[in-house]
């Protein structure tokens, strides 16, 4: 079913090969962000969506790995590289939400055989269930050396990358139950003068991609202004596979628009996830028929970053690292909320569990939601010349100097 025509209408799941997804909502990958504490809590969330509304997904029916009742929650993106030579900081991202159903893991890399090695790795060590290439990276540092959103645009590159993704992940899956399926997320084109979802989406599936992401802004955008939905429905009009939207989903309305307006069948949420992981509340609730939302005051905020921080410490063994590692998100829970500057200037140096309680309980915790925790999150920034290569637009193959460098693109590459 592609799109829904009101907010109670029941949406059904997509299958992407034999994984079934009956919630089509992801989590976008964010780097230093999507780690598994602050996955488990968007999932948890969901999963309370699903209650709100009255579904109770039975799981038994299923083979393990293959159905995702709530939706996909995906890791930090990886770079093939690092993850083949076993990088510890690498190891340590791909460690799953322990109570995750399907293990989704986004692998960036610009060399076929590095790409398939590590796609062989993760299949064969049991370690993912889904994978995900990442085409959509628009950072200065991934695209100046030919990666992420400019790759598509090297027409033989980026089929030879897709085409041996493919392979590796069905010759990995031969000895078990089912085929680990291989989707990607990409952005509109490297501006408006040299698009290339068209090209993109066409030669993945080709190729035996099962499943689109698209994040409808080019390069050149970044995050800048408003995300181009009619390309999104450009897309769902070219192929038969599922699409989800991506950009500007910030509440469950701007879901339910986005999805009526392009026929998507559902949604990839990033920057609107940023210190709310219960937006998969109201949208996994939506897209099973109930209008129920979440709309927490500040005592409950305060207990989740609290779980947040327990989950953290209990995932990097280490209390200091994971407190530094949840600072971030503590201005985001906050965002809209009264809380003055010097609160929020000691709550980003807490260092430890016990400080970070302390701190919370010195808010005025009688607050409700507030209208100014609505709304757009994360920075956009704005439309900005993209970083390439020289001469990277004179033809759509890689000249023989540009594939001697190629490999360089995955040097000091942590995310996107």
């Amino acid at each position: 079913m592609r799109g829904f025509m009101d907010a109670t209408a029941t949406l059904r799941g997509i299958h992407l090969g034999d994984l079934y997804v009956a919630t089509p909502v992801m989590l976008a990958p964010m780097a230093g962000v999507t780690n598994p504490p602050f996955r488990q809590l968007c999932r948890e969330e969901a999963e309370k969506g699903l209650r709100a509304a009255g579904y109770h997904p039975l799981k038994e029916e299923h083979i393990p790995g293959t159905f995702a009742p709530a939706g996909l929650w995906v890791c930090e993106m990886i770079t093939s590289r690092a993850l083949v030579e076993r990088e510890r900081q690498t190891m340590t991202m791909i460690e799953p939400d322990p109570l995750d159903p399907v293990r989704s893991i986004q692998l960036y890399g610009v060399e076929p055989k590095t790409v398939a090695a590590g796609i062989r790795m993760l299949i064969s060590e049991n370690r993912a269930d889904h994978i995900d290439l990442n085409f959509g990276c628009p950072a200065p540092k991934v695209t100046r050396k030919g990666g992420g959103s400019a790759l598509p645009w090297k027409l033989d590159l980026y089929e030879e990358l897709v085409t041996r993704a493919v392979e590796a992940a069905r010759e990995a899956s031969k000895d078990r139950d089912f085929t680990i399926p291989v989707t990607i997320k990409f952005r509109i084109g490297i501006d408006g003068d040299h698009e290339t979802f068209k090209d993109t989406a066409r030669i993945a599936e080709d190729a035996g991609i099962v499943g689109f992401t698209l994040h409808a802004r080019t390069t050149a955008q970044h995050y800048a202004g408003q995300a181009q939905w009619q390309y999104i429905a450009d897309l769902v009009g070219q192929t038969a596979l599922p699409v989800l939207g991506n950009g500007d989903i910030f509440e469950a309305e701007d879901a339910k628009r986005c999805m009526q307006e392009t026929g998507c069948c559902g949604v990839a949420v990033g920057r609107g996830a940023q210190g709310r992981p219960w937006i998969f509340h109201d949208i996994a609730a939506m897209m099973h028929g109930s209008d129920a939302l979440r709309l927490p005051g500040i005592r409950e905020v305060a207990e989740t970053i609290i779980r947040h921080a327990e989950l953290s410490i209990e995932h990097f063994h280490d209390e200091n690292r994971a407190m530094r590692e949840l600072r971030k998100h503590i201005g985001w829970y906050l965002r809209g909320y009264a809380v003055g500057g010097a609160q929020r200037q000691t709550l980003g140096l807490v260092s430890t569990l016990d400080e970070l309680k302390e701190r919370l309980g010195e808010l005025d915790l009688n607050q409700g939601f507030p209208d100014a925790a609505h709304g757009a999150r994360g920075r956009a920034g704005r439309e900005k010349q993209p970083r390439l290569p020289d001469g990277w637009l004179d033809s759509r193959e890689l000249s023989e100097a540009q594939a001697a460098k190629i490999h360089e693109a995955e040097v000091d590459v942590d995310g996107g």
